[in-house]
């Protein structure tokens, strides 16, 4: 049988006898490596096009080969997920339908190759920009960070504009060793070689149980077949968003329009989470779409500002993810003036459209939090600084104690003062007041009287309807003010985790 037909693969395109070593860092010593690299690339687009070439049949014949399919189906029932509702903050900015298709330049798709466990919904991902395109991205701070992550921050340190983010959902990649990272650097040469990119021109992102190598029997023939399915529309990229989901209830996207110097920029954007939601970058995953023209050091202070103020101001349960990851991508197709000041009126104007789309979405997650019946708004002010109040907020949405009550409907106020007290962030007790919805707990570190009836239904009666329970914390007469998300912490928050693999 010969050796890359079209029905058998090698298996070193997912894993050669000799792995690429990964030291602490996880960077890879280049030299010998880089020319197993280059032979495993030259092997994909070999396999791509249905043909080895001669000089690589000696290495290829040394690998067993692995049978495979292409299992990919784009049937209507790998996509039948609600949407999560609008919770992208009023501006000067005008919402929009479209997702990550929205945004000139980029088109999108998702489809089912048989990745998850059970099940047919949709669980490949890929999201194309038509040009390369200006390119960021943040990180888990998590040790055991994921080989895809590893995978993104190598390219982008090498370059600032990429083609493609490719996605997978099912398995997170993620403590599997040097051939987990395999896996990632193969994935991305078959889905350059599908392009007809390089393998530096893709970004990856893998989402699911960690511990687990991806499926590659069923991943490596779905990915030609992904590439075909790409299209600029809006349900292609809803097609998408769906793709990347794993214990999700709801799809997750959203897309703005701010006019720049009069020229109409759009931001699209999606993303996944549920459980084991606690991002400290620098289980979620977000891609962003613009259509700017933003220098590529501009773009990215941008993105890690706007995710400091949305994906890194929520939290589920305090877990981190090995595999966080926020890219985001400008094509510059819409014909606005290059951004290349974030100070200018234009920047000021675009970073405020970005911080609005990933707020949103960052909201849509702790909504669907796993078991959560509400979502938590935590707004703090009179903090020293903004930073500050972000700590107090984020201390407040992830205190295990404050989320049972909220689910119990019980206005224990003492613990949201407990939680903004440990938070690590000094102030005056004395200043302290909180406030839940419109009624008034703590007022100048003294408790007020209440009506704990009055208070008790306002918190049934917004779970009752998945609402947000507004929660309002004051630390002393300075400027800074932050606010944090979360979710409340429900008897099915513990029944979901439980059975998590079982």
């Amino acid at each position: 049988r010969r050796v890359g037909s079209r029905n058998c693969v090698p298996s070193c395109l997912w894993g050669s006898r000799r792995p690429v070593d990964v030291d602490s860092a996880g960077s890879r010593d280049r030299g010998a490596q880089d020319m197993q690299l280059h032979q495993r690339q030259a092997a994909g687009r070999a396999f791509c096009a249905g043909r080895v070439r001669a000089a690589f049949r000696p290495a290829l014949r040394r690998c067993q080969t692995v049978k495979v399919s292409a299992n990919v189906s784009t049937g209507t029932e790998s996509y039948q997920i609600p949407t999560a509702p609008d919770l992208v903050p009023e501006g000067s900015w005008k919402k929009v339908s479209g997702g990550v298709c929205v945004a000139k330049g980029f088109k999108a798709t998702g489809v089912y190759a048989g990745l998850r466990a059970a099940g047919k919904k949709a669980d490949l991902s890929l999201v194309v920009a038509d040009e390369p395109a200006v390119a960021g991205g943040v990180f888990t701070k998590n040790v055991m960070c994921a080989a895809p992550v590893l995978y993104c921050k190598e390219v982008l340190d090498r370059k600032k504009k990429v083609k493609a983010v490719l996605t997978n959902a099912g398995q997170a990649n993620a403590a599997t060793g040097a051939q987990g990272y395999e896996d990632a650097v193969n994935c991305a040469t078959i889905a350059a070689a599908s392009l007809g990119v390089t393998p530096d021109d893709i970004l990856l992102m893998s989402t699911g149980v960690i511990g687990r190598r991806m499926k590659m029997e069923n991943f490596v023939p779905a990915i030609p077949e992904l590439a075909k399915s790409l299209g600029p529309s809006g349900d292609d990229a809803h097609r998408a968003a769906v793709a990347i989901t794993t214990t999700d209830l709801v799809s997750k996207e959203a897309a703005l329009q701010v006019a720049i110097d009069g020229v109409p920029v759009h931001i699209g954007g999606m993303c996944k989470g549920s459980g084991m939601i606690h991002p400290n970058m620098a289980t979620m995953l977000g891609i962003v779409t613009c259509d700017a023209a933003v220098e590529p050091d501009v773009w990215r202070g941008m993105l890690r500002r706007a995710t400091d103020a949305s994906f890194n101001s929520i939290t589920v349960d305090g877990d981190t993810s090995t595999n966080d990851t926020v890219i985001g991508l400008a094509s510059g197709k819409s014909g606005a003036p290059t951004i290349t000041d974030a100070s200018s009126t234009g920047g000021k104007l675009l970073e405020a459209a970005l911080t609005a789309l990933l707020q949103g979405l960052a909201k849509s997650i702790a909504w669907d939090g796993e078991g959560a019946t509400c979502l938590m708004e935590i707004a703090v002010t009179g903090a020293k600084s903004d930073a500050d109040a972000r700590v107090v907020a984020k201390s407040v949405a992830g205190s295990s104690l404050a989320k049972s009550a909220i689910f119990g409907h019980d206005p224990n106020w003492g613990r949201i003062a407990a939680a903004a007290g440990y938070s690590g962030i000094q102030f005056d007790q004395n200043d302290l007041a909180v406030r839940l919805g419109n009624i008034q707990l703590m007022e100048a570190g003294q408790p007020l009287a209440f009506d704990a009836k009055t208070a008790s239904k306002y918190l049934k009666d917004t779970c009752d309807k998945h609402g947000t329970v507004n929660i309002y914390v004051t630390i002393g007469k300075g400027p800074g003010k932050g606010m944090a998300w979360g979710c409340d912490l429900s008897y099915d928050y513990v029944k979901i985790n439980a059975e998590y693999t079982t």
